[in-house]
């Protein structure tokens, strides 16, 4: 059993959908898990404790990615959440007519990488609502029960 922490940022609700469904299937697998919204937490040793920490955020932006405002708060102070040898992945809803689909996931991992995280599992990227792409989220959190 390993014990994983799944932080994100949502506006609209369609990321917080995301996380509490990928934290009910990876529980499911018998995993401790933890989902917390961005706004409720501190970078101060954010992974401390935790064997995986899965990180999910929407975004917007035409010229530049705009991360969530509540998660843009924490990613400000990211050196301080302790991901050196944490076991991580990113997921993020979004529009896939912006220049800039789910760019959140591709920003937080790079970041994620140059903090010494082992990245377990390539982005997720939903197009919309979790509804109707329940399948891909569960294949995703298949690949993450596999790699803890």
């Amino acid at each position: 059993m390993s014990k994983v922490l799944i932080v994100y940022g949502s506006t609209t609700g369609n990321t917080a959908a995301l996380a509490d469904f990928l934290g009910d299937q990876i529980a499911g697998a018998g995993n401790d898990v933890t989902v917390k919204n961005a706004a409720d937490v501190s970078a101060n040793g954010l992974c401390d404790g935790y064997d995986a920490v899965l990180f999910g955020c929407s975004a917007w932006g035409t010229d530049e990615i705009e991360l969530q405002d509540d998660f843009k708060t924490l990613f400000d102070d990211f050196d301080k959440i302790g991901a050196k040898g944490i076991k991580t992945g990113c997921f993020a809803t979004g529009d896939s007519s912006f220049t800039h689909f789910c760019g959140a996931v591709d920003v937080i991992e790079s970041q994620l990488k140059e903090l010494g995280s082992r990245q377990i599992v390539e982005g997720l990227k939903i197009d919309g609502e979790l509804a109707g792409n329940e399948d891909e989220a569960k294949d995703w959190a298949g690949r993450v029960i596999n790699a803890l």
